[in-house]
């Protein structure tokens, strides 16, 4: 019976042993997770503020440049007239305009508007998005889905002008073939009620419908 008991005894102790060495491999593993968890997420941290940083530089240039190859205007006379206004630029990028605005809040038109209305909504700090019968169909169909989600912004066919496509705010212009060029969603960041604006935050909603 001794040496059973000292059998036991042996054996108990190399459980033991082996017990006291698992919770010691496992610790360590526990600790490895726990590290690299912890480099992964601070990298994850550094690379997401990097991107914010970035996109961040990149809204404020877009907001302190111009966009390339757009047309400026300076001052630019804001009286509200009853009568149609001989525009110098087809379509008008400001000047004097209708008493009522054409709604702007992302509003599609499938005919031409009346320039005076339109004017006025540029006032208001809209962009507005015309085109003529050179634009694509799915060009055409691009656009209207970013107008649609946009506030501040309208369209609608305009056959005298030269381009295509054209995007207006008040004293700027943007001419360009495609609706996938770069420079239209620059264009939208930056006059959508941007600066420009002689009546930020007025009304886009309760105008005419064209």
């Amino acid at each position: 019976m001794g040496f059973e008991s000292q059998d036991k005894k042996a054996a108990r102790r190399t459980r033991i042993e082996e017990m006291r060495r698992a919770d010691k491999a496992r610790g360590r593993r526990n600790r490895i997770i726990g590290i690299t968890a912890s480099v992964i997420g601070l990298a994850g941290l550094a690379a997401g503020g990097y991107y914010l940083s970035t996109t961040g530089e990149e809204a404020q240039k877009t907001q302190t440049h111009t966009v390339v190859g757009e047309q400026t205007w300076g001052k630019l006379s804001r009286d509200h007239v009853t009568k149609n206004v001989d525009y110098p630029t087809k379509p008008a990028a400001g000047g004097d305009h209708h008493p009522v605005w054409a709604n702007c809040n992302g509003e599609i038109y499938t005919k031409e508007i009346r320039e005076e209305n339109a004017v006025h909504s540029l006032e208001h700090g809209a962009v507005w998005i015309t085109y003529n019968d050179e634009a694509t169909k799915s060009d055409v169909k691009a656009l209207a889905d970013r107008v649609s989600k946009t506030p501040y912004t309208l369209m609608s066919p305009y056959n005298e002008q030269s381009s295509p496509i054209t995007l207006t705010a008040w004293g700027h212009q943007l001419t360009v073939a495609k609706a996938s060029d770069p420079r239209v969603a620059q264009f939208f960041t930056k006059y959508v009620q941007g600066k420009q604006t002689p009546e930020p935050g007025a009304s886009c909603t309760s105008g005419s419908m064209g």
